[in-house]
């Protein structure tokens, strides 16, 4: 099939959509597949030239919203080309040129929501999601009412999507998510990371790797770690991620006023060796979430043999569980609190046998070729192909 695939950006700041588009893409070509990408990015944008696929750069997209006027002419010109479009998150002028492209066309798009209808956001952004309802009825909506297929990661998140708005309907499909499995001499990445940060070697790493974003509970983790640093002076937290809220002076703050400052690292994003290395070099993975539709980074972690300290909310957490490679709590400091003090009880037996059952769930549940295998399935399904 020749297949289209639209987003806001390619910037791998933005985390797992972005990732998830490059490492599908990458499947899908393997597959015999031809894929193109439309992103609202500035073409001289650096991040477009190392993805797969051949990409149209056509923004840059103006404010939040990455209003792009190119967009739809371009997907008007263009769409009879394809045999489906594949739409990768909503909120942001692409999926609203998708749709209005393709009212003309017999060409099906899907939409991959990735989390942005989970009523956490309802919840804690009343007044942005006020806004948001004004939108909907006469965007969003139509966009999810007339798409063959909306895309969803896990059962739960499909079910959570429906108490976000009352007005909704959408022919829903889940699939299985993935990544590629790692590549590269873990040795050799985890000495790379040592040097980089070499104040971390020969201590016990409590890993955080995403965005610093409310979301994420990184002021949960930061108190948690607060109240059982005392409990191993080598044990030290590191932060990794794009701060891109302006969070991350708050949160330093925080830690100083606790008096653990010296003991938690930032690094800013890691990509490559360096943010392999940071897997291979850690005693166990945190992500004290209050909303995670699937969670890449979590993935990415098991993937690399790390167990996973995560809240309920990230939606993936009960297969996890099920495996053997997670310790769940919900997503308070008290949680949060009770996930390190659990990982931090198990003997070392435990946590070897956690670390091989983290690694066996990856490859059991976790691969990116079958996740391309079933996107492919349900395009086929949805547009009458055998």
């Amino acid at each position: 099939m020749n297949i289209l695939q639209v987003i806001g950006t390619l910037n791998p700041a933005w985390g797992g959509p972005v990732e998830a588009l490059r490492q599908t893409t990458v499947a899908l070509i393997d597959f015999g597949h031809r894929c193109e990408i439309v992103s609202l990015d500035d073409p001289r944008a650096t991040w477009t030239s190392d993805f797969p696929g051949l990409i149209h750069a056509i923004g840059p997209g103006r404010l939040k919203y990455r209003y792009a006027p190119k967009l739809i002419p371009w997907l008007r010109k263009n769409l009879s080309r394809f045999d489906a479009v594949v739409v990768y998150g909503i909120w942001q002028y692409h999926s609203f040129a998708v749709w209005r492209a393709a009212l003309a066309t017999s060409v099906p798009y899907f939409v991959f929501i990735h989390g942005a209808l989970d009523p956490w956001f309802k919840q804690t952004y009343p007044i942005k999601h006020l806004k948001k309802w004004l939108y909907w009825p006469w965007a969003e909506y139509r966009v999810l009412r007339d798409a063959r297929g909306v895309l969803f990661t896990s059962e739960h998140e499909r079910l959570l999507a429906r108490e976000s708005f009352w007005l909704y309907r959408a022919e829903e499909a889940v699939i299985d998510y993935g990544i590629e499995s790692p590549s590269g001499d873990s040795r050799t990445q985890r000495e790379q990371f040592f040097r980089a940060y070499p104040v971390l070697r020969d201590k016990r790493l409590l890993l955080f790797m995403s965005r610093l974003h409310p979301k994420k509970g990184c002021d949960l983790l930061i108190e948690a770690f607060n109240k059982i640093a005392h409990e191993d002076p080598r044990m030290h937290l590191v932060m990794i991620g794009p701060d891109q809220v302006g969070w991350r002076a708050s949160l330093e703050m925080r830690a100083a006023r606790l008096g653990i400052g010296a003991r938690i690292t930032w690094t800013g994003m890691l990509t490559g060796n360096l943010k392999w290395g940071a897997f291979h070099a850690a005693d166990v993975f945190v992500l004290p979430s209050h909303s995670e539709n699937f969670g890449v980074v979590v993935v990415e972690a098991l993937a690399s043999g790390l167990p996973v300290l995560i809240t309920d909310k990230v939606n993936i957490w009960r297969e996890i569980k099920v495996d053997g490679a997670a310790i769940v709590e919900p997503d308070t400091v008290d949680g949060t609190v009770s996930l390190l003090q659990a990982w931090l009880s198990l003997s070392t037996n435990e946590k070897s046998h956690m670390r091989k059952q983290a690694r066996a769930c990856f490859e059991k549940r976790f691969g990116i070729r079958q996740t391309a295998r079933m996107l492919v399935d349900i395009i086929h399904a949805r547009i009458g192909q055998s």
